[in-house]
This record gives structure tokens, sequence and C-alpha cells, in this order.
């Protein structure tokens, strides 16, 4: 992949102000808050966080059936760890002509592995994340995207150290720009991109592939995910126990639909920290309330920046105050803010889908064959 070097382009405020505010009462923020950060892996998990917020179950299932309804919440499911199950994953960084970058996200936007996929006010202007089954060979999926889409350069930028990955926007609009928070367990996994990919049951992928579904908003929604599955309730719940255990799955929550819960903005911070302080920098970073992900990644010579931080704010002056929190308790001038301006693509990964094999025997065995 070609090799070019190029200035970021000026950090312009960006911000969706084309629709009318949601309102949201204190209920729902606080309700909201909980399907983020605790959701409860019970028998009757919507009961459990009526108890917490002192209200019936038929008022939380009522509610969540109505921030679903207005596009506040987009679902709710298990979370997985991508590199845990097997799967190689990276973020990428793309070059496009201007002219033509609407349709090479269309290209790209076809793989199964990509998750997320945005245009960026920077010279690589198209950012995604790729992800691949186990076994596929990686670069050769990057190269076909590259080629394909019509790429002017493509830097694969995967993940060195993961300092935090979790997003929790609080809807109570408490946290300031400099708050902190401490990094939880499930924010920092510990799987190792060279760990063998676990040996699965086929219970255990049919487990998988439903559960990262939307969670049915029912008294006992487990249960009717189980039918699916073909198990019991309890046997459905012990998975879900061990997938926690083993560290393939982070945490069950609910997924926010950022722009329509309030936050218009998002902004992603790159840092080029000096090599000798980033065992410090990386979690000060991190430590951020406002930060979601934060991540050590590769440089290049046209690109210095060493850790990447995520930031979502209701305002573009809200992610310009916590980057601006971050340097000037850390240091560290040399940054870049490159805020997301399109969204073309952002949904869950499915794993263990007949998807990327479609996709592999449509793209690869043709594409790299010159």
């Amino acid at each position: 992949m070609e090799n070019q070097s190029s200035p970021a382009a000026e950090s312009p405020r960006v911000e969706d102000s084309d629709s009318a505010p949601i309102v949201l009462s204190d209920l729902d923020r606080d309700l909201l808050n909980a399907l983020q950060w605790d959701f409860p892996i019970v028998t009757r998990p919507f009961a459990a966080i009526a108890e917490r917020l002192g209200v019936e179950e038929s008022v939380v299932l009522e509610r969540v059936n109505a921030v679903k309804e207005i596009g506040v919440l987009r679902q709710m499911s298990a979370i997985f760890d991508t590199r845990a199950l097997g799967y190689q994953s990276a973020l990428i960084a793309a070059r496009v002509a201007p002219e033509h970058i609407d349709a090479a996200a269309a290209i790209i936007n076809e793989h199964p592995g990509v998750s997320h996929n945005y245009k960026r006010n920077h010279s690589y202007n198209l950012w995604y994340t790729l992800a691949t089954p186990p076994g596929e060979d990686f670069d050769a999926h990057v190269e076909t995207l590259h080629q394909t889409s019509g790429s002017l350069v493509t830097r694969k930028l995967p993940t060195l150290v993961l300092y935090k990955i979790g997003v929790k926007l609080d809807m109570t609009g408490k946290t300031a720009a400099n708050a902190k928070a401490e990094v939880l367990a499930h924010e920092k996994p510990e799987r190792r991109a060279d760990m063998p990919a676990p040996v699965l049951s086929a219970l255990e992928m049919t487990a998988i592939s439903v559960v990262q579904a939307d969670l049915p908003v029912v008294e006992r929604p487990f249960a009717a995910q189980a039918e699916v599955i073909g198990c019991t309730e309890d046997e459905l719940l012990e998975l879900l126990a061990s997938f926690l255990e083993r560290k393939l799955m982070r945490r069950f929550a609910a997924v926010m639909n950022h722009r329509s819960a309030g936050f218009k903005a998002n902004a992603m911070g790159v840092w080029a920290v000096p090599e000798d302080r980033l065992e410090e920098i990386g979690p000060q970073m991190a430590g951020f309330a406002a930060v979601s992900h934060c991540y050590r990644r590769p440089t290049y010579e046209d690109w210095p920046y060493t850790v990447f931080t995520m930031v979502h704010g209701r305002n573009a002056r809200d992610c310009e105050a916590t980057i601006e929190a971050i340097r000037d308790e850390t240091g560290v001038d040399e940054h870049a803010l490159l805020w997301s301006i399109k969204e073309y693509k952002k949904v869950r990964i499915k794993y263990f889908t007949d998807d990327w094999s479609d996709w592999t025997a449509k793209n690869l065995s043709t594409s790299n064959k010159s």
C-alpha cells in the first residue's frame, strides 16, 4: 500500500443540529445509565433494575420500549472481545479522493467485519474498524479493501496496548470535562493478539450468535433467548457467566444512539506521546471519564501519533474541553483532533455467520489472483 505524507487538516467544530432535541425524564436518564453501566445477568434483569431505581418492573419495561422507539437506545446485548474469540482486528485509516469517498465507503461497508466507518477531517479521511475470523489472512482482507475501494493510501493501526474500551454516556449531564473515573476490569481486557482462539462448542457458538443480538424487552428476556438457542434459561445464564469468566465477553450492556441521546459530537484525539512516557501517559489519559476508548497504536513516517483517545460530547466544545484537560494534565502538546463528520456504518460484528465466507468467496478469491 503506497506510502505518502500529508499534513493534518484544521479541525472544524462538527455538530449535528438539524433535528430537535429529544426530551427525556430524570427516570429515563437514570435508567439509560443503569442499562449502559451495570446490566444484571439474572432471570429478571428489568426487575433488578427497577428495584435499584425505586420503581415497578412494568415501568422499566415501558420506559425501555419508549427510549428504543424514539431512537435513543440502539440495543441491549452481549459485548464480546473480538480478539478473545480468535478474530483479528485493527483500526484502518485510508486516504481517499474526496470526490470518491462515499463510493469507497459503500464498498468497504460490504465487508461483514467492518463495524464502524467514518469520514474524518484529515488527509486520512476514511476510518474504519476491520475484523476477520480465525484462520483468515488479515492483510489480504486489508489489501483487497484498499484495492477495491480505490484508496490512495491505507494504514493498518492495530491495538498495541489497550488502556480502556467502554462507551458510557452520562445521560444526567453531571460529568465534567476533566472528571476522572476508575478504569474497570471489563474496560481493559487481558486477552492478547497472540493468544490462541478458544475451542467453542456448537452450543456456545449458537449462544454467541443469539446473545449478540438485541435483548427482548420482556420480564424474562434470557428465557426467550434460550428458547431460540435450544437450551434452558439456567443453561444460558451459566454460559454467559462462563463467557465473562473466560474473558470472551466483556460485559452485557446497552448501546446508545449517540446523536439521538444528545451527544452530537465525537472526536478522536491522537497524541504523539514519547516512547519513554507511554506507560505513564496511556493509563493517565484513559482515566478521564469522557474518554471511551484509549489505545496505543503504531506510527508511520507520516503519522507520529502513538496514543488514541475517543471522546464524545453534547457539542464540539465539550470534546475540546476534555482534550484541553488531557493536554494540560499530561503536558503532551503534539496532538491532533479528528472529528467524525459523516457516519457510514456503525453496527455490532456478527460472529460465526456465513457472511464471512460469502464475502471471502466473492472478493478474496478474485482480487488477489493478479
